[in-house]
Parts: structure tokens; C-alpha cells; sequence
């Protein structure tokens, strides 16, 4: 006689996170711990995150790579150190995707049009997919249009910028739900 097996088959919100000016300073091609600066809140407000039920992760251009600036282990070695200060923060981070392609300034075999370069969503439809993260209760928070578009492709409803990394556009603005000052003021009004 067959036993049937209790699979959790429950879809679960998430907290997507545009790295580079919303989880840190955005100094440009960032691939060393030396040179990585956590914006102030970072931690607190992804705790709160937490707190509420979010999955977090991080999802990530990194034409870097392509440019031949940083390899894919340096970055991958950066991620590790950067997941272990969340967790020595008390915040666990379930994934970070990274998508080190450019269509038109990057080497071989990075010189190419992806799908998980953003604003394209295959990054965002990877970790859905993965972690099964249901768009309809979930949130995106970016400092860029190409964030903010991604996340529309990918059907997440919820989609915010912060001003603590690129200047922000009035293009991106108009896509977005909402404009914050950095990750903490997006923590206190969305989960008060």
C-alpha cells in the first residue's frame, strides 16, 4: 500500500532586492568586501521583511563579469560574504541571481541578448520558478526603470524604487507604485 507523501505545494511571498544601490552603495563594478559599503537600514529593514513572511532575494546585473572587470567565482565569493553578514544580521537570504551578459559591452561568451539581463524577467521567472515565490503577493524594490520593468514583465505587483543608488527618472517613476528613500522607509510604510 502506497503512502502518500505531504509535499508542500504552498506558493510563498517574496522580496525581490536589486543589489547594487539599494542593499549597498553602488560604487561601480563592485567585486571585493574591501569595496562594499551596506547602506544604512539594509539590515534592519530586511529583518522586518522577514518578520512579515518574505522570502528575500536578491536579484542582479552584473555586466562586470562580462567586461571582464570580475570573474563569476569572485562574485560568487562576494555573495557568500555578503549572505553571511545578513545572517550575522539575523536575515536570511534564500537566493541571489546574478546575470552577467550585455548585449553590446561585454567579452565572449557574455557578448550576447539574454533573457535575464534586466528589464528582461528571466531571473525574476528562475527564482519563482525555484522557490516557488508567487509574483501576486510579492514585492520588487530597485533603484532603476530596468528594476521596476522587470518586475512588471514578470507579473510582480507590487514594484518600488528607492533614491539610495541611481538617479531616478521621471520614466521610472511612473512605473513604479511608490518612491522611498532608501530600503528602512520602505520597510516602515509598506509593513506598518
Amino acid at each position: 500500500m502506497a503512502q502518500s507523501l505531504n509535499i508542500n505545494t504552498e506558493y510563498k511571498k517574496a522580496l525581490f532586492l536589486d543589489r547594487d544601490g539599494v542593499v549597498n552603495v553602488d560604487h561601480g563594478y563592485v567585486s571585493e568586501p574591501k569595496d562594499f559599503e551596506f547602506i544604512q537600514g539594509v539590515f534592519e529593514a530586511c529583518k522586518q521583511f522577514q518578520e512579515a513572511g518574505y522570502q528575500i532575494v536578491i536579484i542582479t546585473n552584473q555586466s562586470g563579469i562580462g567586461r571582464g572587470y570580475y570573474t563569476e567565482q569572485e562574485f560568487e565569493e562576494l555573495s557568500a560574504w555578503m549572505t553571511e553578514q545578513f545572517k550575522f544580521n539575523g536575515v536570511d537570504i534564500l537566493a541571489v541571481y546574478h546575470c552577467p551578459h550585455h548585449p553590446t559591452k561585454a567579452n565572449p561568451p557574455y557578448l550576447l541578448q539574454c533573457d535575464c539581463r534586466k528589464p528582461n524577467p528571466g531571473m525574476l521567472f528562475q527564482a519563482m520558478h525555484e522557490h516557488r515565490l508567487d509574483p501576486e503577493i510579492s514585492i520588487m524594490i530597485g533603484d532603476k526603470k530596468s528594476d521596476i520593468q522587470a518586475a512588471k514583465n514578470a507579473g510582480i505587483k507590487q514594484r518600488f524604487l528607492v533614491n539610495s543608488g541611481q538617479s531616478l527618472t521621471s520614466d521610472g517613476m511612473s512605473l513604479a507604485d511608490g518612491t522611498y528613500a532608501d530600503l528602512l522607509s520602505a520597510a516602515n510604510d509598506l509593513l506598518d
